[in-house]
């Protein structure tokens, strides 16, 4: 299948990548595989390397301490010219808000039916979780994301078959441009100091003003309101005691509540991500204002 975007034709099959982001779910506490992913970008680079511009591309680290030994080390300009700039903090991609896929991507993945693929370095990867149009979701670390967002496809074998091609015409693979361990120690040691972790952290609770300004509740207990269509009391606690019961009745003619088909999880039924305008949980909260 092929499609336009911005001016230029692009073919897109199965496994062809939509998604890439470098997530703050898991390896981003991990120094060493940040600098991997970064020396990977400038390797990548040097040798006239890029992504497509219809992928998805985005950094969300779980701190600020990243931010400030990539750009002590220089690698977040190289990963931004990649299109992995840092869009903030937390949870983003991971959990269903990569944003929305340009249209002609979306019109490609739904009249033909493909299997469009996210690739992040999070921890889930099924069906609904980071984009409903992706059903395809892999976990590699920070730097295979780089890899397969040049690659531009899952189905690759990186042995074998080239990441693109150089200035000169010549094929890349991954083992041209993929760091020595000795060069990611170095860069590590030289640009990342406990006093980073002191500066940033020492200023949590007043770093965000608007946070700050938000009017709140007081008190020990969270008030609860029966209007909120986001999150309600929950009725089993009714009439609980902080002391466990002497005896524990049995269960008895309990009636099965919700019976699912394969691949429904969580984020079907409580969605973190965009809600899809046709659904029940769209009408609900249109239904009640929001």
């Amino acid at each position: 299948m092929t499609f336009t975007h911005e001016g230029a034709d692009y073919s897109f099959k199965h496994g062809t990548v939509v998604i890439a982001a470098i997530t703050s779910c898991t390896n981003t506490s991990n120094p060493g595989v940040m600098m991997q992913a970064g020396i990977l970008a400038r390797n990548c680079l040097e040798k006239g390397l890029t992504t497509a511009p219809y992928i998805k591309t985005s950094l969300s680290p779980g701190s600020g301490v990243v931010t400030a030994y990539m750009e002590k080390a220089g690698v977040d300009k190289d990963l931004a010219a990649l299109g992995f700039t840092t869009a903030g903090y937390g949870c983003m991609t991971c959990i269903g808000n990569s944003g929305n896929l340009p249209d002609e991507v979306n019109s490609c993945i739904v009249d033909n039916d493909m299997v469009a693929c996210a690739v992040l370095s999070g921890n889930r990867n099924f069906e609904g979780r980071v984009h409903p149009l992706t059903k395809g979701n892999y976990l590699a670390s920070p730097a295979l994301v780089v890899a397969y967002a040049i690659a531009g496809s899952m189905n690759i074998d990186f042995e074998v078959e080239p990441l693109g091609n150089d200035k000169d015409g010549n094929p890349v693979f991954l083992k041209d441009v993929w760091p020595a361990r000795s060069e990611i120690n170095t860069i590590v040691d030289n640009n990342l100091t406990p006093q980073m972790f002191k500066d940033f952290y020492a200023n949590t609770f007043t770093r965000n003003e608007r946070w700050n300004k938000l009017e709140h509740p007081t008190g020990e207990l969270f008030e609860w309101s029966n209007d909120s269509t986001y999150i309600h009391y929950p009725p089993f606690f009714e009439g609980m005691k902080k002391e466990a019961p002497e005896t524990v009745a049995p269960i008895k003619n309990a009636h099965c509540l919700c019976f699912f088909g394969d691949s429904i999880t969580t984020d079907h039924i409580s969605p973190a991500g965009n809600i899809a305008k046709n659904s029940c949980a769209a009408k609900f909260l249109n239904e009640a204002g929001v």
